[in-house]
């Protein structure tokens, strides 16, 4: 039976900035629109952490299962090791979906934008099929796809929306930034995994690209996003406080260029993650100043 700390790890908290970073930039949006609601926001913050340790617990299982997970050098897998039943993990899942489920009802609701029921129906659907089902994309090389559309422009916009009842371009170029950022995450975990991932026939986009490509495109799915927010600085000056995070960026790109692998690469998910947090927080204030 998986302890707490294990069923805690399960969840992969390093991930979890890649959810919070898109409701802080949109809420920073609709602040710039003089429409920030901080009920709406915590709602919406609750509906993407839930979605990601759903997405996480779901992955778990669906890995776990395949035994596409046997040989790792990231954390540890509870399905994989045999800490959990697998029904025990895909409850988990489920009963994360469940609560984003609810908390996204409310917010419906308060928006009063029904239509966006259906969106939130798509996010589970994708959240799910990234590794479950019998044609999981994730392992057709279409992961980044799911994560830019789902964790930056859908959660960015929306969180814009369901406050401010519309959209503007700095929301736009945020979801686009954060979901760059969220896109690096996954790679920089894939790139992690490219040696057992061939071996399994897990053709993540890492896989496909080969490691050469796949480390040039994370070095440009770091940095690209802070040259991005800049834009943003013609309708809101403070924006230009994501500069700050030129530097670390730069780090986090090099380490990956000059070929770090393996175990090397656990920090630099870690500070990948921090990264997308740090940018979330600067820009979603710098839109709101």
């Amino acid at each position: 039976m998986a302890t707490a700390s294990e069923w805690i790890a399960g969840a992969r908290p390093r991930t979890l900035p890649a959810a919070a970073a898109p409701v802080l930039v949109g809420t920073g949006a609709a602040a710039q629109l003089d429409a920030a609601h901080l009920g709406r926001a915590l709602l919406a913050l609750g509906v993407a952490l839930a979605l990601q340790v759903g997405v996480n617990y779901a992955n778990d299982y669906s890995d776990g299962v395949r035994g596409t997970d046997t040989t790792r050098v990231g954390p540890v897998r509870i399905t994989a090791a045999g800490l959990a039943r697998p029904r025990t993990v895909k409850v988990a899942a489920f009963a994360a979906f469940g609560v984003a489920g609810l908390l996204g009802l409310a917010l419906v609701a308060l928006s009063g934008q029904w239509w966006l029921l259906a969106v939130g129906a798509l996010s589970v659907a994708a959240a799910w099929g990234y590794t479950g089902g019998k044609r999981p994309y994730g392992y057709r090389g279409l992961g980044e796809v799911g994560v830019f559309v789902f964790f930056g422009l859908v959660a960015v916009l929306g969180t814009t929306y369901t406050q401010a009842d519309r959209i503007s371009w700095p929301a736009v170029v945020g979801a686009v930034s954060v979901g760059m950022l969220a896109c690096a995450l996954l790679m920089v975990n894939n790139l992690r995994d490219v040696p057992t991932d061939a071996l399994v026939g897990k053709r993540t986009l890492a896989v496909r690209m080969g490691e050469r490509r796949a480390r040039q495109t994370y070095a440009v799915l770091v940095v690209l996003p802070i040259l991005l927010a800049l834009t943003c600085a013609f309708v809101a000056p403070w924006s230009l406080m994501v500069m700050v995070l030129a530097l670390p960026a730069g780090i986090l790109a090099f380490t990956v260029l000059v070929g770090a692998r393996g175990i090397a690469l656990i920090p630099v998910l870690a500070g990948t993650g921090m990264l997308e947090l740090a940018f979330g927080v600067l820009l979603g204030l710098g839109l709101a100043v």
